[in-house]
């Protein structure tokens, strides 16, 4: 087929998520057409190491014909079933075994589409929850400057990257935003143990300030995923939930992208950094990227406010618990399992992250930052972290366009590259990612800006 065609029909036809109006039909995106392991094949054939893992979601790399068979069969045995009014034995087993490796009393799932709807899900179960215990005016959520939520209604009202929240309505009467928790930018001279507690009192004075009777909910990514990679103060999240639990304050957890081995434990919140949060939200690597599908995990605890009442959860799905999209998700779960990956992550990282600091030896790279398998490049024409140069809001598509050159796929977000390949990437395929993405951030770095 001619590539001049479908790369029309692309621009003609197909809108884009984070679709740009200026550009509107005139883009020059890769065309992704196969893969296999780390690595994509784009349209001419050239093989690419995955550094995003599609959007931190291939955990088990591509071409797993494991997945294709279980998820084959269950579409030849039973492909759809209505969640409404019946349910299916792989969906309910599914379920079960996400209960099982949840932290604390998380033992109850309600399926979705994807990470969007899940917080939405969550989010309207936490209104839900307090309506029924009498509590209509306790709705206000609190959550961070350069979190990402979500794109749909209320994930994108609690989501604070501030160029996603330019053009689009948001259900700003709900959310209450803390400044940004990036040690990056901690005042001049000011300790990280000192900058961690002006971030807890910041929560506590919101809590305070709003009132606790109309606080309903605080949600935090672990580790700020599409804001940048950015990593809170260690205890952090710890002295968050104490600060949660004084008030009243639920914990919403998201774990879109931290959650099914990204940091090497199924999920974060607890293996990591040692916190039982009320709710889990969960996608991505739910099925490693195979199928659609999302999750959130609620507590016994909130469960047993609302079980026996005479009211209805109205909030659900067409597609909740489809069985083509748990078998996905149960087969990657016994592959993560019987191949080691969790304990694969835990022994590669500490190499990836050695890599990714290693690059603030150049001269562009303000900041490096990460945990696991997920790092961030920060860089600057001009060396300075506060630097808002209009080349700057390029240069992370340079720095991919070098990479892509030279076999390397990185996600540019404005000034910043991130990275969270498959999991199942080796010791010497992280230093062959680094050794290539030095080489195209030098090749960047020779570019006047102009």
């Amino acid at each position: 087929m001619d590539n001049t065609d479908v790369r029309s029909w692309d621009n003609t036809h197909f809108v884009h998520p984070w679709e740009g109006m200026s550009a509107l039909g005139q883009n020059e995106r890769t065309f992704v057409e196969t893969a296999r392991g780390i690595h994509i094949f784009n349209g001419n054939g050239d093989r690419l190491i995955d550094g995003p893992g599609g959007m931190w979601c291939t955990q088990i790399g591509y071409g797993r014909e494991e997945m294709a068979e279980a998820m084959a069969e269950q579409a030849r045995q039973l492909a759809y079933f209505s969640p409404f009014s019946n349910t299916n034995s792989i969906a309910a087993r599914f379920a079960r075994e996400l209960a099982r490796r949840s932290p604390g009393d998380l033992n109850h799932v309600f399926f979705t589409t994807g990470g969007s709807t899940a917080v939405d899900s969550a989010l309207r179960f936490v209104q839900f929850r307090n309506n029924l215990l009498g509590r209509p005016e306790k709705k206000i959520v609190i959550t961070r400057q350069k979190a990402y939520h979500g794109s749909t209604y209320l994930a994108a009202g609690v989501s604070g990257k501030e160029r996603d929240r330019l053009w689009l309505d948001k259900a700003d009467q709900f959310a209450h935003f803390l400044p940004d928790v990036n040690p990056l930018y901690r005042g001049e001279g000011q300790s990280i143990e000192e900058f961690l507690e002006e971030k807890i009192v910041d929560l506590e004075n919101a809590i305070l300030t709003l009132g606790a009777d109309r606080v309903a909910a605080f949600i935090a990514e672990p580790i700020l995923a599409s804001g940048g990679v950015i990593v809170p103060p260690k205890g952090y999240h710890r002295r968050c939930l104490e600060v949660c639990r004084r008030h009243d304050v639920l914990y919403i957890s998201d774990e879109v992208v931290t959650a099914f081995g990204r940091l090497g434990h199924w999920f974060a919140s607890e293996d990591v950094f040692g916190i039982r949060p009320d709710i889990i939200t969960c996608a991505k690597g739910l099925t490693s990227g195979y199928a659609p599908m999302g999750a959130t995990l609620i507590s016994d605890r909130l469960i047993a406010d609302v079980a026996g009442r005479d009211a209805t959860f109205s909030n659900g799905y067409t597609y909740s618990g489809h069985p083509v999209c748990a078998a996905a998700g149960l087969t990657s779960m016994e592959i993560i399992e019987r191949e080691g990956i969790l304990e694969h992550v835990r022994t590669v990282a500490p190499v990836f992250q050695e890599r990714l600091h290693d690059l603030s030896r150049i001269g562009i790279v303000t900041d490096t930052r990460g945990m696991g398998l997920m790092g961030c490049v920060q860089c600057s024409l001009d060396g300075d972290k506060h630097s808002a140069l209009k080349a700057d809001y390029d240069i992370g598509a340079r720095i991919d366009a070098e990479c892509q050159k030279r076999g390397l796929l990185v996600r540019p977000i404005v000034n910043m590259c991130v990275m969270s390949p498959p999991l199942i990437i080796t010791e010497d395929q992280v230093h062959q990612m680094f050794d290539i993405l030095e080489e195209g951030i030098r090749a960047a770095e020779q570019c006047d800006g102009e």
